[in-house]
């Protein structure tokens, strides 16, 4: 039990009605996750506003009732307080719920439209092998050092968040990597919380079915580097246009890193092929497993990370050597026919081409690219014919195919993705709206040498139809249509 007093404590509060000096269960914002002496918070979603279940959590136990609106009726011992925004009030509150983990531990946010599973991921590992007690929160998996539990969001709710920072508190963890999504920042999720640093990564095409323009995307993103205090650092690449702009008004120690570009980390690509990339980070060179221009500069983000961290640059440069690629990402399996299938969780039109142009940048030309690829349902529609102008313009066949549909027709989003494509490229292109078998035509398709690509889902092992789940995994997939054209 907490006393609510504690528990609001920096809430922008408007007015109470009730008495605060009381005892309480746990705080919560779903209605139908209520029980007795709970708080409820009553949240504007996007298509849900939590004050239509008030009545709901109060007959189901709530004694504390959080809300913007304060013209609700007043039920006899109930609190009520109207806060301000009931987003930053449930950070705030969750913070302090848990007694402000992110202050006891560094707790660094890496942000930006691509990249951001990758260099949490890295770090995480990077510091394990160091030595450290780690935690991450990412799109993949959320680990409190060795334990692991199921992401179900990029940037997951405020109490959540501070539910595993408390966690990774008592395990001992001493640094967390956490991505931060636009919708988080945007939800106030990560209101409330000490960040030791951030990162960004780069801006490009994405989200616009929820933040309508790009500015908007782009000033979510900004807001929070404003947020970052003076003892924390900001860590920018400049190969973006919008790097410097993120640093814009930021009070944190600023800090560069560029592959393309002078900036205070500086990385260069000396040798690469399918099986790693021989880099020069500054001034020594590196040979890592990870492959392509995307990933030197997710390396280059980490080396700096751990070395404003204080790591030593001899033990960071050792283990980036030793460092393993992220489930989904660029992840590949070769056929007993000299087959290549990569699967890459690539789904924007910028991620899509950075693979394959890492692709073709290291393919000598004589073999054949084929790229399965298709767009998410009920998402940002504008990229549709983007990505398939990409997959069509660099690849020797690209095969449109189902994501996850959701809730739209597959078939409409083919037809959208397929005005995208320009007329030297129609006889380039086929579409298939079962993935199974448009993973199987790619596999029949090639032959010893030729590389297949299968974007867009990459570490996910679901299909969603209908709002309906079903297993699938495209690794898994490729796999299977590997052995079994080696058993006919």
């Amino acid at each position: 039990m907490k006393n609510l007093k504690d528990i609001l404590y920096k809430v922008s509060i408007n007015q109470v009605f009730g008495n605060t000096n009381v005892e309480v269960q746990n705080i919560v914002f779903d209605s139908r996750k209520i029980e007795k002496n709970d708080v409820f918070v009553a949240q504007k979603g996007v298509t849900v506003d939590g004050h239509l279940y008030i009545d709901k959590a109060i007959n189901l136990g709530a004694s504390v009732i959080i809300c913007e609106d304060f013209s609700i009726e007043k039920k006899e011992g109930v609190v009520y307080v109207e806060v301000a925004d009931a987003n930053i009030a449930l950070a705030i509150m969750a913070s302090n719920f848990y007694n402000n983990p992110s202050e006891k531990l560094s707790l660094i946010g890496v942000t930006g439209t691509n990249g951001k599973t990758t260099i949490a991921s890295l770090l995480y590992q990077l510091f394990k092998k160091a030595g450290f007690k780690v935690g991450l929160l990412s799109t993949v998996k959320v680990l409190v050092d060795e334990i692991e539990f199921k992401a179900t969001h990029t940037t997951p709710d405020s109490v959540a968040i501070n539910s595993y920072l408390d966690k990774m508190l008592d395990a001992g963890v001493d640094y967390c990597f956490m991505e931060v999504s636009s919708h988080g920042i945007h939800q106030k999720r990560t209101e409330g919380l000490t960040f030791a640093g951030g990162i960004f990564t780069n801006l490009s095409h994405d989200h616009l079915d929820y933040h309508e323009t790009f500015a908007e995307y782009r000033n979510v993103k900004k807001s929070f580097f404003d947020s970052l205090s003076k003892s924390a650092f900001a860590l920018t690449n400049l190969d973006d246009k919008n790097g410097n702009f993120m640093l814009q008004n930021c009070l944190a120690n600023k800090q560069t890193y560029a592959v393309k570009t002078l900036a205070d980390y500086k990385a260069k690509i000396l040798e690469k092929q399918f099986s790693g990339t021989l880099l020069k980070i500054n001034d020594t060179e590196v040979w890592t497993k990870l492959i392509g221009e995307f990933n030197a500069s997710n390396l280059l983000a980490i080396y700096a990370v751990a070395e404003l961290l204080g790591l030593e640059k001899l033990e960071i440069l050792t283990i980036i050597s030793q460092l393993e690629n992220v489930s989904g990402r660029f992840e590949y399996v070769i056929s007993d026919d000299n087959v290549t299938a990569i699967v890459d969780y690539a789904h924007t039109p910028d991620a899509l081409k950075n693979v394959l142009e890492t692709i073709n940048d290291i393919r000598t030309g004589n073999e054949n690219l084929y790229t399965v690829v298709g767009c998410g349902g009920d998402r940002d529609k504008t990229k549709r014919p983007k990505m398939a102008h990409i997959a069509s313009q660099l690849s020797n066949q690209a095969i449109f195919t189902s994501d996850n549909p959701r809730s739209e027709n597959p078939q409409t989003i083919l037809d959208e993705m397929e005005v995208g494509v320009s007329p030297e490229n129609y006889k380039k292109t086929l579409s298939i709206l079962d993935r199974k078998q448009a993973i199987k035509t790619a596999c029949k398709f090639s032959e010893s040498g030729d590389i297949i690509l299968i974007a867009g889902k990459g570490h996910e092992n679901y299909q969603e139809i209908n709002g309906v789940r079903t297993h699938f995994d495209d690794l898994e997939e490729v796999k299977n249509c590997f052995n079994q054209l080696k058993n006919n």
